[in-house]
């Protein structure tokens, strides 16, 4: 499968998906591109790359979808200062910013993932070498019906006060 899906957009708005001879909508464009695939498309008629005005059609559906549009703050200065300006900060800027991002994102899950395994790894080391480790366990016996009867049985396994199955006196 090629990493690139041509596609023409007609004069109807109807967007065409070259390699599997279908009509698509921007929602089958966009898991395309989710699915990680590139698209290009063309106008129909004069060829012209259309493939930005394509995708910003499709942002800006899944954000009406959800209501998270840009500020009007934003849109305003947007428009006030031009398409050069917004030009150089989507090409140079924000690109390499969202770029960064996701590979920093990335190390950081692998990290984190990395420290529940050595975290992991320990507990088990614990139980196994520490004398008294595994005694959280029986705190939680207390609570399961054993009543505490105050005494501490002997080392020799009878009763308190007695040694091999003698009263001490």
């Amino acid at each position: 499968m090629p990493d690139r899906v041509l596609l023409k957009k007609y004069a109807n708005r109807r967007l065409y998906d070259m390699e599997r001879s279908v009509y698509v909508t921007l929602e089958d464009i966009a898991d395309l591109i989710r699915r990680g695939r590139e698209v290009v498309v063309t106008d129909a008629r004069t060829e012209e790359d259309v493939t930005a005005f394509i995708l910003t059609q499709i942002v800006l559906e899944e954000a009406r979808k959800k209501n998270i549009l840009l500020p009007v703050s934003l849109l305003h200065l947007m428009i006030r200062h031009g398409d050069k300006l917004l030009g150089e900060f989507f090409d140079k800027y924000l690109e390499q910013s969202l770029k960064n991002f996701l590979r920093y994102k990335s190390m950081a899950d692998a990290q984190f993932a990395e420290w529940l395994k050595m975290g992991a790894d320990f507990s088990e080391q614990a139980s196994l070498s520490i004398p008294g480790a595994n005694s959280f366990p029986n705190i939680f016996d207390l609570f399961a019906g054993a009543e505490p009867t105050g005494e501490t049985p002997s080392p020799s396994g009878g009763k308190p006060g007695e040694t091999n199955g003698t009263k001490e006196k």
